[in-house]
């Protein structure tokens, strides 16, 4: 054991750190770091533990040294702190001392840092490379039983993301809901009962809503003539064209385009009819998803001289999207995950039977040894609770790593089920 303490955990004086120039890169010429308490301070914040008197922050130092009640420049910001006291750790116990120098670990009180911060004395000098923090493996929406807890959720899991850099918190745009993602289901299932242990909060989780998209599947024209009268100036708009589809490969998920000649339409009110139709993408016709794929050309039209404006063909595009975007015959798209498995060669049959029961599609399999490697895409929809399944297949040696690939058209199937799901949440919604 002290063989591999010595080859393992070498001091600072056996053991060669450098830092990044502030503002360069980790290709730049890189600054030698040593253990002289004479040099300018460097030092990384490499942990957060939130404490009942405040936030403790566990502190490395590289070079030079620290003392109490002096102020240090977070690198990242440029913030000046004050270490108001340090302290070094016994398990439970505290001690209080007045410095610590390079190679000294210590906790910190009274400082704002993230996991992963640079500190030093002086401003800019130095930034210590960053934390490899992994990509977040699995996702699931939070929210609190009641809506008065909505606050303390929110600073609980503000503190909770200060002290772990591998759970992220985000909000999803399309459904409203908070995710929360981590690296697997225990380590978010931690978290959920830390909520209702140290905050007392009763939380709902689930599995986040899965971000659908309304696609056309054929060319469709349009004819819609916007009239309304009722009383001083009117409103008066007509645009003719049709939907078309976009290619695959296709950079932007909707696209306009006018070929209007001979002034049918004047000018000044087209970026009004755009405006109508991208306002209306945002919730398709069809299930409220947004709308993609969709090229929009506008041919012909005409204009009254009084009751024509641009509110007039925002709305008449919009009419155009309600009434007639169903003529393309829109087709639901799903997310479609890129995943890898890795798993002993003894469960490969029962992974890749298990993948393809959620409808994924195996691409590539390679044996390493007594391990091998499944490469294929699987629906996000079927994704969830996966790690759990995979590693009771495995018994417990299984593990994957999934990205977003593509959108891909739902099964008819599995499409009548989502609509019928998705507009039984919009009815109870309205």
């Amino acid at each position: 054991m002290l063989d591999a303490i010595v080859r393992y955990l070498p001091g600072p004086e056996d053991h060669e750190i450098s830092a990044i120039p502030h503002g360069g890169s980790n290709e730049d010429e890189k600054i030698k770091l040593l253990p002289d308490p004479e040099k300018p301070m460097v030092g990384m914040a490499f942990k957060i533990v939130e404490d009942p008197y405040g936030a403790l922050t566990f502190f490395r130092v590289y070079q030079g040294r620290i003392r109490k009640g002096e102020t240090y420049y977070n690198q990242r910001n440029g913030k000046k702190e004050r270490f108001s006291r340090i302290l070094r750790m016994h398990a439970d116990e505290r001690e209080e001392i007045e410095a610590a120098e390079a190679g000294d670990i210590v906790a910190v009180l009274g400082i704002d840092a993230i996991s992963g911060d640079t500190y030093c004395s002086e401003y800019p000098y130095c930034t210590l490379e960053g934390m490899h923090v992994p990509e977040p493996v699995l996702k699931m929406a939070i929210a609190p039983a009641e809506r008065a807890g909505a606050d303390k959720l929110g600073r609980a899991l503000a503190k909770y993301r200060r002290e772990d850099p591998t759970l992220q918190i985000s909000s999803d745009d399309e459904t409203g809901e908070t995710i929360i993602a981590g690296m697997g289901e225990l380590h978010l299932e931690i978290y959920v009962e830390r909520l209702r242990r140290e905050h007392k909060l009763d939380v709902i989780v689930g599995a986040p809503k899965v971000n659908y998209r309304e696609a056309p599947t054929q060319a469709a024209p349009f004819n819609v003539k916007h009239r309304k009268q009722s009383g001083g100036s009117g409103q008066y708009a007509h645009i003719v064209g049709r939907f078309e589809l976009l290619p695959d490969n296709a950079e932007e998920a909707f696209q306009f385009e006018e070929k209007i000649v001979g002034g049918r339409i004047p000018k000044n009110y087209l970026p009004a009819v755009e405006k109508g139709f991208r306002n209306a993408i945002v919730k398709g016709p069809v299930a409220g998803f947004p709308v993609v794929g969709l090229h929009v050309i506008v041919e012909d039209g005409s204009y009254h001289e009084v009751d024509s404006s641009d509110l007039a063909f925002q709305i008449c595009a919009q009419t155009t999207m309600r009434e007639h975007f169903c003529d393309t015959k829109p087709a639901l798209l799903e997310p479609i995950m890129k995943v890898e498995i890795e798993c002993p060669d003894s469960f490969q049959g029962s992974v890749v039977g298990d993948l393809t029961s959620r409808r994924g599609l195996v691409s590539s399999t390679e044996t390493e040894g007594p391990h091998c490697r499944i490469e294929g895409e699987v629906p996000l929809a079927e994704t969830f609770g996966y790690m759990t399944n995979l590693r009771s297949m495995t018994q417990g040696q299984g593990t994957f790593t999934m990205e977003f690939a593509r959108y891909r058209r739902l099964p008819a199937s599995v499409e009548r089920e989502v609509i019928a799901e998705r507009r039984e949440l919009l009815n109870k919604k309205s």
